[in-house]
């Protein structure tokens, strides 16, 4: 080819849009990604977030496929099923399906709580999910009756499937139970909440300990291994899909990656410092975080380098400009629910850019609730203020806003002199 002909040829490729690379971090919730399942294949990675959405990504370019919202609130758990299903939980205590289109399948359960985790049993007939009600729930997907287990004293916060179909729950009364098909469980006492539970194709069950430890444990129940991951509690658990290794991921930031096998952390990585939420495995060789910085990150388990760079090591303090102001203070407790720009976009509440002399759910493109759409209120400074005078329940019933009240006038006038600045 001509000297001339390639230039005109580069120059031209020059030009064309440039694919995302696939290194970058997938970024595109409003919120901590609180929950993360990969394919089979490593293509598809399904997130779920404090936004109240659920996103399906394409892992390789980091694109955004489908952006799943129908849950009122946060969603805790998402699972991918042999078909192609997708599930998801959220804190609106709801287990959705979804197959194509904008909406889901269907319900396919509903929990009087936050469902928290979320298991698909071995032969994919049947959907587990725990919930803060107390309670977990074996679902059948051919539309059969639920099998309610209870007996947690307070919140079960995960849920897995043994080899052999048994079902495991994990709670914050600090117990590991086993469900036989049929009788009472097996109650395995541990020192500590339990925040998060595996099961591996051998049987045994990986725990995650509020007081910063994992527990390994035999199928009879018996302790084989007990690690320290670090001070701060673990919150989240993956294991790779060959059943060798896991990953512990803790409210610190950190990851450790542990070789099942002899008990031991053969490597930690080390994020941007955020909460780190949810784990998936992507082949062996990879594996997927979510956490508080909002994105999807990609890691190098033969290195425990991150794939591309760390884009932010911190996302940059939106109430950076108003130190020193009370009101910025007092609205520290909302800013994880709740952007002040033009650009901030939803989180799981709607911006509140532009929110004085709106009407209530007048935003477009905010799920609001059926309930909060029938209320009959301008946002004023007025209004404003006496919604936390007597609390979001009691002011705008129907609301999925966290119960907060600011008992304090002054808090409250300050409040309100801050957002009527930061909101225009």
């Amino acid at each position: 080819m001509p000297a001339l002909l390639r230039l005109a040829l580069a120059a031209l490729l020059s030009l064309l849009p440039v694919a995302a690379r696939a290194e970058a971090p997938m970024r595109g919730h409003g919120g901590p990604v609180r929950a993360l399942a990969v394919t089979a294949d490593g293509s598809r990675a399904l997130s779920g977030s404090f936004d109240a959405s659920a996103i399906l990504w394409s892992v390789e370019d980091g694109a955004a496929l489908r952006v799943l919202r129908v849950h009122d609130g946060a969603v805790n758990a998402v699972a991918l099923l042999p078909d192609g299903g997708l599930v998801t939980g959220g804190e609106d205590g709801r287990v959705a399906l979804w197959r194509e289109g904008v909406a889901p399948e269907r319900i396919l359960a509903t929990h009087a709580g936050p469902v928290s985790g979320l298991a698909v049993a071995p032969d994919g007939s049947r959907i587990a999910s725990s919930s803060w009600d107390g309670t977990a729930r074996i679902t059948p997907l051919d539309g059969g009756p639920a099998l309610v287990r209870q007996g947690h004293q307070g919140n079960v916060n995960g849920v897995a499937f043994l080899p052999d179909g048994r079902l495991v729950t994990a709670g914050y009364d600090a117990t590991v139970r086993i469900w036989p098909e049929a009788g009472p469980p097996l109650s395995v006492q541990l020192e500590a909440p339990v925040n998060a539970v595996a099961a591996a194709p051998d049987g045994e069950i990986a725990a995650a300990g509020a007081d910063g430890t994992l527990s390994l444990l035999r199928p009879d129940g018996t302790t084989r291994a007990r690690l320290e991951i670090g001070p701060r509690p673990v919150v989240a658990l993956a294991l790779s899909p060959d059943g060798r290794t896991l990953a512990a991921a803790t409210v610190g930031g950190a990851v450790a990656v542990v070789d099942r096998a002899g008990a031991r952390v053969r490597l930690t990585l080390v994020g941007p410092g955020l909460p780190v939420w949810s784990l998936a495995f992507r082949g062996t060789g990879e594996l997927v975080t979510g956490g508080g910085d909002r994105l999807v990150r990609r890691w190098d388990l033969r290195t425990g380098e991150p794939i591309g760079p760390l884009a932010i090591a911190r996302p940059a303090d939106p109430l950076a400009a108003f130190a020193g102001d009370r009101g910025a203070e007092v609205f520290r407790a909302c800013e994880a629910c709740h952007t002040l720009t033009p650009d901030g976009g939803n989180r799981a509440g709607p911006t509140l850019h532009g929110v004085f002399g709106r009407r209530i759910a007048a935003l477009p493109d905010y799920p609001y609730s059926p309930a909060f759409r029938r209320l009959d209120i301008v946002w004023t400074p007025e209004t404003v203020s006496r919604l936390f005078e007597v609390g979001p329940a009691r002011f705008t019933p129907g609301t999925k806003m966290p119960e907060q009240t600011i008992t304090a006038a002054e808090d409250r006038a300050a409040l309100v002199r801050f957002l009527e600045t930061a909101t225009r």
